[in-house]
């Protein structure tokens, strides 16, 4: 099995080469940090994106939403589809705005989506989505119900062709700027899950679930 994608003209990074990935282990860290994917489709000619949350197992990312849904009716259909996640991890203060930029980590995805028939596979599927958003929270639920999956559509997106783009780092100004008397360096952008806030019909009495706890104030 290979570790990197193939560079193809669908994938390849045109600008800012030197900060292209196409590694799977730089795709597949990009992709698990982060929360919600863009996905984007043509439908009647149209471009449309639309964010969905998401889980990942080797080359096969894990779409769902409602079976009657748009976008599950058109995956179901195999149409290509595109993905991307982006994270934002600061913004770069150069000095010249046109040196300004940010500093982040991007993936975006090609592949040929399936839906998927088989139940077995639907409840792993499903069981990939949460604990990639909620880790340990699976166990922790009822089983769901035979009607909830049949109202579910499962989507399986096989990676066919991937490239990340990482950009990090101080600002590179043009020489001449590092004279100038202005404050330039990066401003850090930081996602953090804050404090749990409980339904306020949680019985009397039960306390937060050992997953919710791990969960508040992580960094996906």
């Amino acid at each position: 099995m290979t570790n990197a994608y193939q560079t193809t003209p669908r994938n390849r990074v045109r600008q800012l080469r030197d900060n292209a990935r196409y590694d799977k282990a730089s795709v597949h860290r990009i992709l698990d940090a982060g929360l919600v994917a863009q996905v984007g489709f043509v439908q009647e000619g149209k471009p449309f994106v639309i964010p969905m949350i998401y889980g990942r197992v080797d080359d096969s990312l894990y779409l769902h939403g409602a079976r009657k849904a748009r976008i599950v009716k058109l995956l179901a259909s195999g149409a290509p589809v595109c993905v991307n996640v982006t994270l934002v991890d600061g913004i770069v203060y150069a000095r010249s705005a046109f040196n300004s930029s940010m500093n982040y980590r991007s993936v975006v995805v090609f592949g040929t989506p399936r839906l998927l028939e088989d139940d077995a596979e639907s409840l792993n599927a499903l069981r990939t989505i949460s604990e990639h958003t909620m880790p340990g929270r699976w166990d922790e639920l009822r089983a769901p119900h035979e009607r909830e999956l049949k109202q579910t559509g499962v989507i399986e997106l096989t990676i066919e062709s991937a490239s990340a783009k990482v950009a990090e780092g101080p600002p590179e100004d043009e020489e001449e700027d590092y004279d100038t008397p202005v404050w330039a360096g990066v401003v850090r952008v930081e996602t953090r899950l804050g404090a749990a806030v409980p339904d306020d019909r949680v019985i009397e009495g039960v306390e937060m679930s050992p997953a919710a706890a791990r969960q508040t104030g992580r960094r996906p």
